[in-house]
């Protein structure tokens, strides 16, 4: 994929531009920009098509919010001047893929059997509007979309009615995976396949209209399979939904076709992801996210990775800078699963202490940073829990001292067995990889603070607190374009632990 990197004058931030190979793209899409782009960004001119979306679905649909210059979205300029006033002036943004990047979409399916539509809401509304030519998704996801439309209408599947409550198929998941060991790695992204996730109106799979989800799961093994003519399938699933808020997913998920395990190949480890689990949309935007995190990893430190999900950020600086732990915390039981797999397939040069624990990161925060040379945040869109950037804040090897002195004498004298079982339960609900580390007399404290978020406008919130506790100061940031065509900017930040310096003074003579 040819690489060309934008050189604006202070105190624009170096934007690294990775243009999408055309035999990725889907039909129809957008010309090859030039060989130079403008070398002055901040010049006003009139919009071109060179990073132009030029999606048939636009305004209509509510995915993408601006069509022109997707390679810099406005909510750079506004980054540059933030990290500029912190401190920080060589920002830098990476625009990614800017066509077909999208690795993962849930789609609502409404209308009829005889003219489906499957797609997003129209902005403010419960409309579905229809995406089949949509610029964002991966073409594999769009002809996956195309062969769903298909099925529909062969078999006469009814699309759910919010009104009345009544339909079969609510919503689809389509997951692409680009992970395919026979092929090229530089054919992979083109070749991958598509993981589809039925949303079925029922309980569970006895219900009356379950002949009908088997029906349809075969459709797609009959014509996207390993035996079609394009094996485009993976795998079909269902999940089984009948509540009538805006949750998408239920409960209950049942494997029904094709490969159980779902990989990819992110941050130099294979991971795996169920249909249940989070998994990030753009794949390659994450993978040079990732890389970019192991290079602020010192070799063989200690690693405290909270909001973790399935432990992909923790796994991947592991393997990378040969940790000598890794903690990774989670509140959602769900990701255990794709933990455990994933940790049997990591590297056998691997050897240090790696740990999973279900555990809200907002309960006693402190106990989690303790022991760590570096921590890692990737939070939701809300950002760091208060508790959190209290104890990041206020952290000091005295504090420290004092609360395992106190935790310490409150395990010995709890008598209350709700309490007792809860604490066994957490135990219980932990995985252990490698020899446990044991605590040294005197505890290490965090050095590093790698803050991932998706969410811009809780980050400055809590970067700025964090920056008046005089504890932390900001010493680099990075930005990603991990949905292009919108306002949204996924943000890498590097905060130092400020270390107070000992004091001086004459001797006296």
């Amino acid at each position: 994929m040819p690489l060309c990197v934008l050189h604006a004058s202070p105190p624009s931030p170096v934007i690294s531009c990775r243009v999408s190979n055309p035999a990725v793209r889907s039909l129809a899409s957008p010309p090859p920009p030039p060989t130079s782009l403008p070398q002055n960004p901040n010049a006003s001119a009139a919009p071109t098509l060179t990073c132009a979306l030029q999606c048939p679905h636009f305004q209509s649909c509510s995915g993408c919010t601006h069509e022109f210059n997707l390679h810099r979205p406005a909510i750079v300029e506004e980054a540059t001047a933030f990290f500029k006033s912190v401190g920080v002036l060589d920002f830098t943004f990476d625009s990614c893929r800017l066509w077909g990047w999208r690795c993962r979409a849930k789609l609502a399916v409404r209308g009829s059997s005889e003219n489906p539509l499957i797609g997003l809401y129209q902005e403010g509304t419960h409309n579905v509007v229809d995406i089949p030519h949509c610029k964002a998704h991966h073409p594999n996801i769009n002809a996956a979309v195309e062969l769903l439309r298909r099925g529909i209408k062969e078999l006469n599947i009814e699309p759910y009615d919010e009104d009345e409550g009544t339909g079969d198929l609510r919503y689809v998941q389509m997951a692409l995976t680009t992970y395919n060991t026979s092929l090229p790695a530089s054919e992979r992204y083109k070749n991958g396949r598509v993981q589809v996730a039925l949303v079925w109106n029922s309980r569970n799979e006895k219900s009356l209209n379950s002949d009908k989800l088997n029906a349809l799961a075969h459709f797609f093994w009959r014509n996207g399979g390993p035996r079609s003519n394009v094996h485009l399938i993976h795998s079909v699933w269902a999940n089984f939904q009948t509540s009538t808020n805006n949750i998408i997913f239920g409960n209950r998920w049942r494997h029904l076709l094709g490969e159980r395990d779902f990989w990819e190949h992110v941050g130099g480890i294979d991971i795996s992801l169920d249909p249940s689990s989070f998994g990030q949309a753009n794949t390659r935007a994450f993978d040079i996210l990732l890389r970019k995190v192991q290079k602020y990893v010192p070799y063989a430190a200690s690693v405290a990775d909270l909001y973790a999900g399935a432990g992909v950020i923790g796994l991947s600086v592991a393997a990378s800078r040969k940790c000598r732990s890794v903690k990774c915390v989670e509140v959602n039981k769900e990701s255990k699963l794709s933990f455990e797999k994933t940790i049997d397939r990591l590297p056998s040069l691997v050897d240090g202490s790696i740990s999973w624990h279900q555990a809200d990161t907002s309960v006693d925060p402190l106990s989690w940073l303790v022991g760590s040379d570096v921590v890692v945040v990737d939070p939701p869109r809300k950002g760091l829990d208060s508790s959190l950037i209290d104890a990041l804040k206020t952290i000091s090897l005295r504090k420290v001292k004092s609360s395992i002195l106190s935790s310490n004498s409150k395990e010995k004298e709890e008598k209350r067995p709700w309490i007792l079982r809860a604490r066994e339960h957490t135990k219980e609900a932990s995985i252990q990889f490698g020899k446990e580390t044991t605590s040294d007399d005197t505890p290490s404290l965090p050095h590093t603070l790698i803050y991932i978020s998706c969410g811009w406008e809780s980050f400055k919130e809590d970067c700025k607190s964090l920056l008046r506790s005089k504890t932390w100061h900001l010493e680099k940031a990075h930005g990603f374009n991990f949905f292009p065509g919108t306002q949204s900017i996924e943000v890498l930040a590097v905060f130092k632990r400020s270390l107070k310096k000992k004091k001086s003074g004459k001797k006296k003579k």
